[in-house]
């Protein structure tokens, strides 16, 4: 949340009863000292003022008398939401600075973070593969729940759509159902509410949508297969399918395909050109996608894909929509792909919408 901080912010010359005043008119419960660089230089809370006072400090004595002059900041873009949340709970913080080259640009508080808007829009994750491309990691463990960076990746999806102000998931278990819904229960513990609909026979990504509980979902909702990893900002896609009152939209990602060979174009044995190793450019399917709840009642218990399910609704002339996804995605499909994932993990920033 940007908010003008100049009605928080005073220079070090300035006196505590301005500081008191700034501290009276505003509801942040922090007053910060710049120096004529803009660059942070201190905090003042009431308390630091009644520390000074009782000190014998006088009220129109500069700030920089009464003022901390260590005050805790972070640099912009640097952590998530989530984590910022965790300092500020951890050291107790009501607000804290957002510097960006050293000048003062924001604050964010408590109430900021724990304000943030909830989303009602449902979130339908696909965990009940086998995995078997990833065997022998997936020989006694669901491919969600392999971990990714020291935690299962499913945790890190629920994790990242919960930055970003979504609260009810359902998932779709077969293979191994017990470590998942044991490891999250009912989703209290991360925050989140948990609903598990579970596949007696595999039904693919289409036919699990017949499981969900139709009456319960009246709005657009995402659909997302459980071994991919992606930081992309799910608000702007169902806010696009809502727009363009989509009844499904699917994320697709340009993909780059390189002919190692020279090409040849001939008519009747006659040359009309040659392309040295050329490249295509495809869309492909990236496993995400917008389902309007109308298409639920379509759905039948049986197994079919979610591209067979899109093609149905092109079919009866119905609006089905694709979305450019152009933030991070990784589809953990082989070996190479999950140790990829542990590498790019590290330096991969989620929720900063």
């Amino acid at each position: 949340m940007m908010r003008d901080i100049n009605k928080i912010v005073l220079h070090k010359n300035d006196t505590v009863l301005n500081a008191l005043e700034l501290l009276d008119l505003n509801a942040l419960r922090i007053v910060l000292v710049v120096n004529d660089q803009r660059e942070l230089i201190g905090s003042i809370t009431d308390g630091d003022i009644r520390r000074g006072l009782l000190k014998g400090q006088d009220l129109n004595a500069p700030v920089e008398t009464v003022m901390h002059t260590q005050p805790y900041s972070i640099e912009e873009g640097s952590l998530s939401h989530r984590e910022i949340f965790e300092i500020m709970r951890e050291k107790s913080y009501l607000a804290v600075p957002i510097i960006k080259n050293n000048q003062l640009v924001n604050v964010i508080t408590l109430e900021d973070l724990i304000r943030k808007k909830k989303k009602d829009n449902a979130v339908f994750i696909m965990a009940g593969g086998f995995g078997t491309r990833l065997r022998p990691l997936t020989d006694q463990c669901p491919k969600p729940m392999l971990p990714v960076g020291g935690k299962p990746l499913l945790e890190t999806i629920i994790m990242n759509f919960k930055d970003q102000g979504f609260y009810k998931f359902y998932i779709s278990t077969h293979y191994l159902p017990e470590r998942i819904t044991e490891y999250f229960a009912d989703g209290e513990k991360h925050g989140v509410e948990i609903q598990y609909v579970h596949e007696d026979n595999p039904l693919g990504t289409g036919g699990a949508l017949s499981l969900l509980p139709k009456e319960e979902l009246k709005r657009p909702f995402i659909v997302m297969n459980g071994d991919v990893l992606t930081n992309m900002n799910f608000s702007k896609l169902l806010d696009f399918h809502e727009q363009n009152e989509a009844m499904a939209t699917m994320c697709v990602r340009e993909f780059q395909y390189q002919i190692p060979y020279g090409v040849v174009n001939s008519d009747q044995s006659i040359i009309h050109s040659m392309s040295e190793k050329p490249s295509y450019f495809f869309d492909i399917n990236t496993g995400i996608y917008v389902i309007s709840p109308d298409l639920l009642h379509k759905v039948e218990a049986q197994f079919i894909g979610m591209p067979s399910i899109l093609e149905q609704e092109i079919e009866r002339k119905n609006k089905v929509l694709c979305y450019p996804l152009h933030e991070y995605w990784l589809d953990i499909g082989h070996m190479e792909d999950y140790n990829r994932a542990q590498r790019d993990i590290l330096n991969l920033e989620f929720g900063k919408f």
